[in-house]
């Protein structure tokens, strides 16, 4: 989704602001540090990849990121799991698996519009 918003640069100031250091949150999202800057240079990133953050240094962004997250999307997976952080990427597997579920779906109808209606040659 395209918004005016630069997403890294917004992570990068609330995780700078919040000094959290950037090897322990690689740690925590089983990434390397190059991936956490690589991230930060992004205009767009993946909404699951904001909520894997935010969920790492237990930062609700629905507040950075409206058009992405609901108010009590953080909220209540803070509230149902008192946040291990070691438990930072199972919290995230249902969001993970609702997104590429859809996207599967895109895919496939897709795939199946191409099937039905071939592009002419």
């Amino acid at each position: 989704m395209k918004t005016g918003k630069h997403h890294g640069k917004t992570i990068e100031r609330v995780i700078r602001v919040h000094q959290i250091s950037i090897s322990e949150l690689a740690r925590l999202l089983n990434v390397d540090r190059r991936s956490i800057y690589n991230w930060f240079d992004k205009p767009n990133l993946r909404s699951e990849i904001i909520f894997k953050i935010g969920y790492a240094i237990k930062y609700d962004f629905s507040k950075e990121f409206p058009e992405l997250f609901s108010d009590d999307e953080f909220r209540s997976v803070f509230e149902k799991n008192r946040l291990n952080p070691q438990t930072a990427l199972k919290a995230t597997e249902k969001f993970n698996e609702q997104y590429w579920k859809s996207k599967y779906h895109e895919l496939l109808q897709k795939v199946h519009k191409f099937a039905v209606h071939p592009p002419k040659k």
